[in-house]
């Protein structure tokens, strides 16, 4: 018996398919993210840093990336979990009168048929499935929130430049209203009306410089970086998105390779075996032991036998039919996501096509006539032509036209971030995931290849 115990307490089960290929897929995304269970060597980061060095960092130091990770990691082990056999239980009887007179130590165990362990650990494996889409997604969504501040805190200084060159202007027009009011062509109400507009735009400079802060602290917040550890560097370079949302085959990309599309489909796989797992409810289960008397002359061995009787058929066609009905729920929230991906595609490509045509209005018709008009109005305005209202109105309306020029730029790039990322699910170079020879494969359960 201390001999069984010695030899019991070394096995190991006998794994499925579906939890080696887990485990080794695992094994590959560890390495790239956290390698010897520790976190991976951060890129430096300072201000010539490109945009690719502030993902990566995100991607690796996110916490909420790591909590994902972990979340699948033991998904993965729950497959093994799932496929293993019950643990045996060790028994001893004893009769006793005066004296011990049996000694009946046992070994007992229970005996679930092997395709209902197989069936769920393709349950559980097909779970962590989507629990990798889940932690694909964070990675995503970590790279997003980067590109977010990133651009935010570049066409911020964009607009710094603008109303500071606008401020210059204002500057120019005060002295030339002061020289037409010293040469009685004007009168201080002009100087006036520019001294307000400077008042107005140094409030608005510095408002704008006080919103660099919160920028900031979202940029820091995105890396991954606590409160108490140093802000990081802000970029010097510039960088798009390169993405061509006029693509006809882009949105057959997105549908193919949105990470919250491939969790659905992982979950649908998921009740798919679930119903087949139900099914096997109908089988009995078995306990088996042995129990030998220890005082009895010659020894005497008593085998035991037990079989479960699934004799509720009510209980089974409801586990059978709460399964299929789990089934139903995934393959409606599939449809709904694909139909809301496809919504939020048009929607995005709509703000794309309507900023850049924006874009490419201001820049080739509005913003040279505008600074035309301007120097018209100027002009006019020192040669005693023309009312500084005029010149004013042209130089506000100059403003407006190079302000919204750079809110449509900062309007495209981040469309282009979000369709790139979450809807069209590209992965940035350098992303802690699984490459596509490394991707995930349905197993035997499953019906469509994971890309």
């Amino acid at each position: 018996m201390a001999f069984a115990i010695v030899v019991l307490a070394g096995c190991r089960g006998i794994s499925t398919a579906n939890e080696r290929r887990s485990t080794q897929q695992l094994q590959n995304l560890t390495s790239a993210y956290r390698p010897g269970d520790h976190r991976a060597t951060l890129p430096t980061l300072d201000a010539s840093a490109s945009l690719s060095a502030f993902l990566t960092y995100a991607m690796l130091n996110q916490p909420r990336v790591e909590a994902a990770y972990y979340e699948y990691a033991a998904a993965v082990d729950r497959i093994t979990l799932e496929r293993s056999l019950p643990d045996p239980r060790l028994s001893l009887e004893l009769d006793i009168q005066e004296v011990v007179t049996t000694v009946m130590p046992g070994l007992m165990s229970d005996l679930p048929w092997m395709r209902k362990l197989r069936l769920r650990a393709d349950v559980a494996s097909a779970e962590s499935e989507a629990k990798y889409f889940a932690f694909e997604m964070a990675v995503l969504q970590a790279a997003l929130d980067v590109k977010r501040p990133y651009y935010e805190l570049y066409f911020l200084t964009d607009r710094l430049r603008v109303n500071g060159e606008t401020l210059a202007l204002l500057e120019q027009l005060e002295q030339i209203a002061r020289t037409q009011v010293e040469a009685g062509k004007a009168s201080l109400q002009d100087v006036l009306r520019a001294q307000i507009d400077q008042e107005r735009l140094k409030t608005e400079i510095a408002n704008l410089h006080d919103s660099r802060n919160p920028l900031l602290a979202k940029f820091k917040a995105a890396l991954g970086l606590s409160s108490d550890e140093p802000s990081p560097p802000i970029p010097t370079q510039f960088e798009t998105t390169p993405l061509d949302l006029t693509s006809e085959e882009l949105f057959a990309a997105a549908l193919k390779n949105n990470p919250r599309l491939k969790a659905m489909e992982a979950e649908i796989r998921m009740a798919e075996t679930g119903i087949r797992l139900a099914r096997t409810s109908k089988l009995p289960d078995f306990n088996a032991g042995i129990e030998v008397d220890a005082k009895a002359s010659p020894v005497m061995v008593r085998p035991t036998l037990a079989i479960t009787l699934p004799i509720w058929r009510d209980k089974i066609a409801a586990e059978i039919s709460s399964a299929q009905g789990l089934r139903r729920a995934a393959e409606a929230r599939l449809s709904a996501e694909q139909i809301q991906l496809a919504v939020e595609f048009a929607d995005k490509s709509f703000l794309y096509r309507e900023a850049t045509r924006t874009i490419n209005l201001l820049i080739d018709s509005l913003l040279p006539k505008a600074r035309q008009a301007f120097q018209v109005a100027r002009s006019g305005y020192s040669a005693g032509k023309a009312d500084f209202i005029n010149v004013q109105e042209a130089q506000r309306t100059l403003l407006e036209f190079e302000l919204a020029a750079v809110d449509a730029r900062i309007r495209r790039e981040l469309v282009l971030a979000e369709v790139s990322l979450l809807i069209a699910g590209i992965t940035p170079s350098d992303a802690p995931i699984l490459t596509p020879t490394r991707q995930l494969k349905p197993g035997a359960s499953s019906h469509s290849r994971v890309n």
